[in-house]
Formats: structure tokens, sequence, C-alpha cells
């Protein structure tokens, strides 16, 4: 029965009721209009936090999200558009050469992002360290930019899944943020608002990740794949390691630096490892390659033959940027006090925690504690470690770039907290879990 009231609603769901369609709708058109007041939607939050949703309510949930704004019409662009999406992490460099390497082989990503927050970088941030990028095309341009070049980069518009940022906003503030149900309902949300035929994504595990366990990841993974499916977007999602850093660079320019690393051939293997994964599923479900050997060559040969490299530098330019950082990093923003990091004693390096490599970044200026905070574009660190690796004491493992001597020295201090070095030899982290997808349920990968 529809209840009469939010309270009485508020009350089923801490209950453990399942909320009807109807219901759903009623709260977020409320909570969009203003009729229903935050501490109300609060009380909601909490209730779902800790009685979940089913499969029914978290696709209906997502679906009013999706509708609560504009929807993204990609009818002018030509072919099989996918879109990527990573559930946040540190180092995660990955968007800005997959698109490079995936349009230089004939798949087409037209890719909405948003900015970082927290100890998660944002794409759109990185972007904007690069002098002359426009991040706001209107859809006109961005729609010639894809035709063109097969991808574009814009800023998600405030007009997109307008209930999301007002739930996200709230989520935030109440303790609430790691709920499958609202995090699957939020990410996908967006994903359906912007238009795309496909969707990969990147869920992440570990320290630096909102799921702190495989199992959560997966069952993540199984929920925004089985919304994407049931809302006709073909869906496939990778579980990848966010237990420590994925590449080595932590802040926007210094991610710039390595996303042409990547593409110059150079890149940090994980980092590399994701990028191939994620670029093998966007070509195989496009159409442009059928075997996932394919696509993989393809990919190598597209970093190989500069192409990749060449398409990066196309869209650029074409976005307003001038790609003489290709060639010349030192035009990027650039840190007026750059500090080495030694380790304090020799072995192995055991664990590296990616939250607070990520929160040390922050600190320095790279990252935002909250979302009016203006971020130096500049700042950060590179890591010369991953886990695993054996070190001398005095061995150099990091190099901060900061403002300050004294953020510097602040920064070098919870570099060294977050990395711990003992005496026994540790495995590395296997980067890529698992795939979920509705054709062949969940596959589990061995460490190699």
């Amino acid at each position: 029965m529809l209840s009469r009231n939010f309270a009485e609603l508020i009350e089923k769901k801490k209950s453990g009721g399942e909320l009807l369609e109807e219901e759903i709708s009623w709260w977020i058109d409320g909570l969009v209009s203003g009729s229903i007041p935050d501490y109300q939607t609060s009380a909601m939050l909490m209730a779902i936090y800790f009685r979940g949703m089913n499969p029914h309510e978290t696709a209906w949930l997502t679906h009013c999200i999706s509708i609560s704004g504009d929807i993204i019409d990609l009818s002018s662009l030509r072919g099989v558009k996918c879109d990527k999406h990573s559930s946040g992490g540190v180092a995660d460099t990955v968007s800005i050469p997959l698109i490079a390497i995936a349009t230089s082989c004939g798949a087409v990503m037209p890719k909405m992002s948003g900015r970082g927050l927290g100890h998660s970088g944002g794409t759109i941030d990185k972007l904007e360290s690069i002098p002359g990028f426009d991040v706001n095309l209107t859809p006109l341009a961005f729609a010639d930019v894809v035709n063109r070049f097969g991808g574009a980069i814009m800023a998600q518009t405030g007009d997109v899944a307008v209930a999301d940022k007002k739930l996200y906003a709230l989520r935030d503030v109440t303790a609430t943020v790691d709920s499958v149900p609202l995090i699957a309902s939020s990410i996908m949300g967006k994903k359906l608002a912007s238009g795309t035929d496909v969707i990969v994504l990147d869920v992440k595990w570990g320290s630096g990740a909102f799921m702190t366990s495989t199992l959560e990841a997966i069952e993540l993974a199984k929920t925004m794949v089985g919304i994407g499916e049931d809302n006709g977007k073909t869906t496939v999602a990778y579980v990848t390691d966010m237990n420590e850093p994925l590449g080595n660079a932590v802040g926007n320019a210094l991610e710039i630096v390595e996303a042409v690393q990547v593409l110059k051939g150079h890149g940090p293997a994980k980092l590399v490892d994701v990028i191939l994964t994620l670029c093998d599923e966007v070509l195989m479900q496009s159409g442009v390659a059928h075997k996932r050997e394919d696509a993989r060559t393809m990919a190598i040969d597209a970093i190989a033959s500069g192409n990749a490299l060449q398409r990066f530098a196309d869209i650029v330019k074409a976005q307003g940027g001038d790609p003489a950082f290709i060639d010349r990093p030192e035009v990027l923003p650039q840190a007026a006090v750059t500090r080495p990091v030694y380790a304090p004693c020799g072995g192995f390096v055991t664990s590296i925690d990616a939250k607070g490599i990520g929160l040390a970044a922050m600190h320095l200026g790279a990252g935002r504690r909250t979302k009016e905070d203006v971020i130096d574009l500049a700042v950060g660190l590179v890591l010369d470690v991953k886990t695993g690796d054996a070190v001398s004491a005095g061995h150099q493992i990091a190099t901060v770039y900061a403002r300050t001597e004294g953020d510097a020295a602040t920064c070098e201090q919870e570099i060294l907290r977050a990395t711990v070095v003992g005496q026994a030899s540790v495995p590395r982290w296997q980067t890529v879990v698992a795939k979920i997808s509705r054709a062949d349920g969940v596959v589990t990968y061995e460490q190699s």
C-alpha cells in the first residue's frame, strides 16, 4: 500500500519494507523540488544504508535519478558509443590514455567526466592543467570533436542527474556513502543519462576505494551491470586493485605527464594493465575487434606506431589546448618546491596505503576537501616503488612537488607513514581481479 506521508515511508524502509516505484518517484521528485526536506531524505538514506534495497528498488531509484535532469542526446554521433567509468581511486590516470588508444583504433568514446573530491582525483581537473584545454564544450562542439576524432572529454553539466548531486551531498555528511544500492544508483543514474550505448565499468577494491574487499566490489559490480543491462545498455565491469596507487603520479599536471608516458609506451605496468584491459572491452563491444587477442594487438600497435599519441594531440588541439606539453612537460603548471623522499631502512615494500597517499596529495592542494575548494594543478607526488619492491636504506621512494618547503616536509612524513618497509618479501597486488557481465556472470582471474 502506498504510504500517506514521508515519515511513514521512512518507517517502512527502517522496518525492512520494500519501497514501491510510486514511492521512490515521489521521494526523488520531492527531493528535486524541495518539497521533501533534507532532514527527511537524510533519514531515508540512513534507513537504506542499514536495510539495503532489493534489485528492483535499486533499479527504479537509478531510473528516477537518471531522468531527474537532462538526458544527453548523442544521436548525431556516428558508431557505437562507449563510455567508461571508474568508481574512484588514487593515481587512476586511465580515462585519458584509454580514449586516445581506443579512438585511434576506431572506437567512439564521448566522455563526460567529473572533478575530484577527497582522496580521489578527477579527470576534468587533470585536463584543466593543459594550457587552453576547454572542458566546457557546447553540445554542438562536443559532437563535432567526437565525429572528427572519435572522442572528446567534457565536464558533466549541472543539469544532468540533478537528484544525484543532492543525494551525494547528503550522503557525504551523513556517513552513508559506502552503501551498494546508493553507490550503484549514483554512478549508473549519471551513466544512463549520458546517452551512450555501451558502459565499461572499473570497480575498485582496497584501502583507497569505497569497497574494501573483493566480494564487496564484485557485489557492487553485479548490481551496476544489472542496472545497465535492464535499461538497454550493454554493460561490463572489471574489479581492479586500489590497495596501492594504480599509477605512480598523484596530482593533476603530474598525471597528464604520466598519461603521455603511457601513450609513448613507457607507462607504469599496473596502470597500463588496467588501461589495456578496459580498451580490449571497448574495442570488442564496439565491434572494432571480435576477439580479445585482436583487440590487444590493435591497442599495442596504436601505441607503438604513435597513432594513439597523435590522437591525444588531435583531441587536445580540437578542445582548444596546446599539445606542446607532450614533448615539453615544463609548459604545464610547475610546483615551486621539489623534495625527494628516501626509505628510512632497507627491506621490502610490504604495503603502500592508497588512501594515505591520496590524502597526502590532497593536503598539498592537489585535491579538494569540499566541492568549493580551489585546487593547485601543479602540486602532487610521484612514487618510485610498488608493493613487493626491494629497497635499501636511503633509496629514493618518491618525489614531492609542493608550494612551500613546509608543505613538502609534511607530505614527506605522510608518504613515509603510508609506505611500509619490512624484512620479509610480499607478493605484488593482483591488478585485475574479476570480470562481470550478464552473458558470463562473474569470471575471477588467477594471480599472474
